[in-house]
């Protein structure tokens, strides 16, 4: 019994939250996934790992807010993300959205970008395909 708690006691640490692996740096859809089917009007949720979300406006290190760009890919850092239908900015500090898209494959790329809509660059990206279904 003695030398069973060898046995055991590696088996906690294993197990323990702390020696969980921490989320990548960079940005995150929680939802959709990857390769989903969603109706013409679905919800968007984004996270950051590594930075901090806030509203548009001023410009400070490791922070910044969410872009949703539409059937596009991640844009060059430093490049200042435009506003239309393609480019959804969320300079409210916002998480999460409702959007609504015409029937068929859409490719979404949540891009992240600091305080005056400068992107940080494909590292703070992240593109997934979606399929809205006609209704």
């Amino acid at each position: 019994m003695k030398n069973s708690i060898w046995i055991i006691f590696p088996l906690f640490l294993a197990l323990s939250p702390s020696s969980q692996a921490k989320p990548a740096l960079g940005v995150q859809f929680l939802e959709p996934k990857q390769g989903a089917i969603v109706p013409k009007t679905f919800k968007v949720k984004m996270a950051v790992h590594g930075m901090d979300v806030e509203p548009a406006g001023e410009v400070h290190p490791k922070k910044g807010h969410h872009h949703l760009l539409i059937d596009m890919g991640a844009m060059k850092k430093g490049l200042v993300i435009p506003s239309d239908q393609k480019h959804y900015h969320f300079g409210k500090g916002q998480t999460e959205t409702e959007l609504t898209l015409a029937p068929g494959k859409h490719r979404l790329t949540l891009q992240f970008a600091d305080g005056k809509h400068e992107s940080y660059g494909p590292a703070w990206s992240k593109t997934i395909q979606v399929t809205v279904k006609d209704q």
